[in-house]
């Protein structure tokens, strides 16, 4: 999901919340005010956000994102949105996934690219692939106006256990994934790729990559951050069998009719 950006989060000491659910008695939670949603025209969005950064261990993290929390750079935050709720964590369950035919054709098309694991750390080659990435597919979202720092703020600072993967096709550099790691999965937290390669398929290819990489670290699910039915930017996530939803406090399976309601 995108992130507003820390220009947002005017809070005040009265907008402090306790999450009751989760023992982290260390922790605190404060409500932003509300700033224009990224997803959905003409309506305001609040996050809750927690804090403080440096207490959001590993662990902590996991916990926090089985209770549809996730991260952007080192903010920690879930939608509370006043009168919304459209908002839904999902994650692919990896020992029901079953690839359709249009996902096993984009594998045979990419299964190719060497792929490489590294820390995180900045590269030439990265920021000019994500500018490519934003103005083609994501022109006047925001992001698309992102300067060197925000990039590097947004998907090159963590507190968790995060890595970049890098794709490549004949050394050229095609795509790159941030994901963290984890106690019962990976969290896929932001994928950009050359975005003008006529017949590619690199968001879904790169999806497959990382629960093919969960199968082999024998993690039980893939975090996809949130799901919105009426934004056409997540519908891809739609297309992955054996999806879960966070609705109402319980991950359940998000079958066709919960789609399509």
């Amino acid at each position: 999901m995108g992130f507003a950006g820390p220009h947002y989060f005017l809070i005040t000491r009265a907008a402090l919340t306790l999450l009751r659910d989760i023992p982290l008695s260390a922790l605190q939670f404060y409500l932003t005010l509300p700033y224009p949603c990224s997803y959905l025209d003409e309506r305001e969005a609040r996050s809750q956000v927690a804090t403080p950064a440096f207490l959001i261990t590993p662990q902590v993290y996991s916990e926090l994102v089985l209770h549809g929390f996730r991260r952007s750079g080192t903010f920690t935050y879930r939608p509370r949105c006043d009168s919304c709720q459209e908002c839904v964590p999902v994650r692919i369950e990896i020992g029901d996934f079953k690839a359709n035919r249009s996902q096993r054709r984009s594998w045979k098309q990419h299964h190719n690219l060497d792929v490489t694991l590294h820390t995180l750390e900045d590269r030439a080659e990265y920021f000019p692939l994500y500018q490519r990435y934003q103005n083609t597919r994501h022109r006047d979202g925001g992001m698309d106006h992102d300067s060197p720092e925000q990039y590097r703020s947004f998907l090159l600072q963590s507190h968790v256990d995060s890595m970049v993967v890098e794709f490549r096709e004949d050394g050229v550099l095609r795509m790159v994934s941030v994901i963290d790691m984890l106690a019962d999965g990976l969290s896929s937290v932001y994928t950009f790729f050359e975005p003008n390669i006529a017949g590619s398929s690199f968001g879904t290819f790169n999806v497959l990559w990382q629960i093919e990489l969960c199968r082999k670290l024998q993690l039980p699910f893939l975090y996809l951050g949130y799901w919105i039915k009426q934004s056409q930017k997540m519908a891809y996530k739609e297309n992955f069998q054996s999806l879960q939803g966070l609705r109402h406090g319980t991950w359940q399976k998000l079958d066709s009719s919960a789609i399509h309601e």
